[in-house]
Parts: C-alpha cells; sequence; structure tokens
C-alpha cells in the first residue's frame, strides 16, 4: 500500500522543493492558508495557462522532464505539465500521482498524426486527493490553444474530475478515451521514456527531444 508520505515526497522529477517551484507555488497560491481545495485550483489554472502547450521540439531529457525546468521554460506538453502540477500540488500538501491514459484524437492535424503514429494519443494527467477521495484533473489545454482549436477549456473546481474534451464547440467528437495505461507515483525518466517510445516512436528526433518542424498554433483549424 502507498502511504501518504510517498505522495508527498519530492523525488527525481517531482523537486519540489528546488526554487524555481517554490516560486510559482507561491506566485499562484500566494496565500498559504487558503484551503486544499482552493490550492488545487489555483495551480490547475496556474499550470493550464502558465505553461505553453507544445508537443513539437519538446525537451524530453532527464533536466527537461523536471518540474525545476518546466517551472522555468513553461513550455511542455501534457506530460511535462503533469510532472509541474504533480510536484506544485505535493509543495502545498496535497498528495498527487501522475496518470498515462490513452485516447483518440479525432481533431488531431495530419503533421500531428503522423508524428504520434495515429489518432490514438497518450495523454498524461493527474490525480489528487481531496477532502477524502482521489480526483482526476487535467492541467494541459491552455485558453489560447482552446480558443484556436473550437475547443472550450477544461475547469476544474476541485470538488469532480476534470479530464477530457469529448466535443469542440460546434459538437464535433474530440477525445475519446481508450483505456488507462499506467500510474506513477514516482515518476522515473527512464520508465517514461520507455512508455513514450513504445507508444509512440516516431515522436523522438533523438534520446532527449521530441521532432520539430511543427507548431500546434500554426495548424489550429481555424488559423487555416
Amino acid at each position: 500500500m502507498t502511504t501518504a508520505s510517498a505522495l508527498l515526497a519530492a523525488t527525481d522529477l517531482l523537486d519540489h522543493e528546488s526554487d524555481e517551484v517554490r516560486r510559482f507555488v507561491a506566485a499562484a497560491v500566494p496565500d498559504p492558508g487558503v484551503s486544499d481545495r482552493e490550492k488545487a485550483v489555483a495551480l490547475f489554472y496556474a499550470v493550464r495557462d502558465g505553461v505553453f502547450y507544445e508537443v513539437y521540439g519538446a525537451d524530453m531529457s532527464h533536466e527537461g522532464l523536471r518540474a525545476s525546468s518546466i517551472a522555468t521554460a513553461k513550455t511542455g506538453f501534457c506530460l511535462h505539465k503533469s510532472i509541474l502540477y504533480a510536484a506544485a500540488t505535493r509543495a502545498v500538501g496535497i498528495p498527487s500521482r501522475v496518470l498515462a491514459g490513452e485516447v483518440r484524437n479525432h481533431l488531431a492535424s495530419d503533421k500531428l498524426k503522423d508524428l504520434v503514429g495515429g489518432e490514438v494519443f497518450l495523454h498524461w494527467l493527474n490525480e489528487v486527493w481531496l477532502d477524502g477521495r482521489w480526483l482526476k484533473t487535467t492541467p494541459v489545454f491552455n485558453r489560447m490553444l482552446c480558443k484556436l482549436y473550437g475547443i472550450a477549456p477544461l475547469e476544474f473546481d476541485g470538488t469532480a474530475d476534470a479530464v477530457y474534451h469529448p466535443y469542440d464547440e460546434q459538437g464535433r467528437r474530440h477525445m475519446e478515451f481508450v483505456g488507462a495505461v499506467a500510474s506513477f507515483n514516482d515518476v522515473e525518466h527512464a520508465a517514461v521514456i520507455d512508455l513514450m517510445r513504445g507508444r509512440h516512436p516516431n515522436m523522438f528526433a533523438s534520446a532527449t527531444a521530441v521532432r520539430s518542424g511543427g507548431s500546434l498554433v500554426d495548424e489550429a483549424p481555424t488559423r487555416g
């Protein structure tokens, strides 16, 4: 059984005792006396909108996947953002972990589908312990990117799961949950990279970076 201390611990990648993560948390939660729910919600929006979502060229190195590096770079895709959210919530005393699931993305561009090898993507999210239960939450797609793709931003109020965008604003199918893949209390770099390479071998330009040459902003349908 996983102990509560293990779900609050600073780890190699979830390095919430670092100055970078501490500054990120302090900016998002200036009043440490608010409730855990309020802290979790404030950090959700800080990660969702304060870290730009981009897959192309993403740093997959050991250093690049540390929460402290993500808090500084303020860019990455769902893996990076979930790592930062897990570290930030642990920093304020909220047990958390990182989850990996598979989703079918019906609105992905042909270029993005080529990058990941089809419509089925690994999608990273979080679980946080609030009010005696686990809630799933996905602080991933920032408000500006959602607007470009015609998707309502995912909201989180700390009382219910906030997981996937099943439809866009026109009612078209967007994300369809395929199944759970893995749960990580301690996000180990080698395990994450092995999982990513196993599911999406064509993503990698090298051992430490996603292929570049694209932009989710440029590929947005509302810009076409």
